[in-house]
């Protein structure tokens, strides 16, 4: 009686080896690559399936499971949020498509008294030089670029004295004029009427005897922003 109930025993035993050995056979995949499994979606239990995490170096990664283990997905904002340090050098162009969404950036120091910078230079690291360039977009090719203050509004002002009869005055320097609206001119103070006493093309002011004749002596100023 006694040498039955060991060998039932002794059956029982072997049979749940058997059983956990032949479960843990078909839960785990020991050789070759993973297949990647359907994703689970938000706020539905499955038997099988993959969910996708980050680990704490930024690592996108899947977890998945079968075999019984159930797993759950959240539709709420509870979630862990991981922080990712950008840093180094690119290898390759690199492009954000942010696909109508919003992409910004928070935290960002607004300055009021800073002056521009006159001496930056083109690929420079940051500390070799001085002052504050304006971030910009190269529309055709979607690359961030640098660009001085000077360079995206510029103003001028010139003054000649003329001789009698003189209506043409070129700028020092032929800096290239904007349109006629962003030109002022004025005759001994008198500020002149834009594109009626007088016309802009390149860098000369040309004056209209409109009424009114240049005499030696007279006092042309010219100012213009761009």
């Amino acid at each position: 009686m006694k040498t039955n109930n060991l060998f039932n025993t002794l059956k029982a035993t072997v049979f749940g080896i058997c059983m956990i050995i032949g479960a843990s056979l078909s839960a785990q995949q020991t050789t070759g690559d993973v297949t990647k499994q359907a994703d689970i979606d938000p706020g539905t239990t499955t038997t099988a399936g993959a969910v996708r995490v980050i680990d704490n170096k930024g690592t996108i990664k899947y977890l998945q499971s079968k075999n019984g283990m159930t797993m759950l997905s959240n539709t709420t904002n509870d979630v862990t949020t991981t922080t990712w340090q950008l840093g180094g050098t690119l290898t390759d162009d690199t492009f954000i498509d942010v696909d109508g969404n919003v992409f910004g950036l928070d935290g960002i120091e607004l300055i009021t008294t800073e002056t521009a910078s006159t001496d930056a230079t083109t690929g420079s690291d940051h500390g070799t030089g001085t002052g504050y360039t304006i971030l910009v977009r190269d529309e055709a090719t979607g690359a961030t670029k640098k660009l001085l203050a000077a360079d995206l509004l510029q103003s001028g002002q010139e003054s000649f004295t003329a001789t009698a009869a003189q209506v043409a005055y070129p700028l020092t320097g032929s800096p290239t004029l904007p349109a006629f609206s962003q030109v002022w001119v004025y005759r001994n103070g008198a500020k002149l009427i834009a594109n009626v006493d007088y016309t802009v093309a390149a860098s000369t002011v040309t004056l209209v005897e409109n009424d009114y004749s240049i005499y030696a002596g007279d006092i042309v100023e010219v100012q213009y922003i761009r």
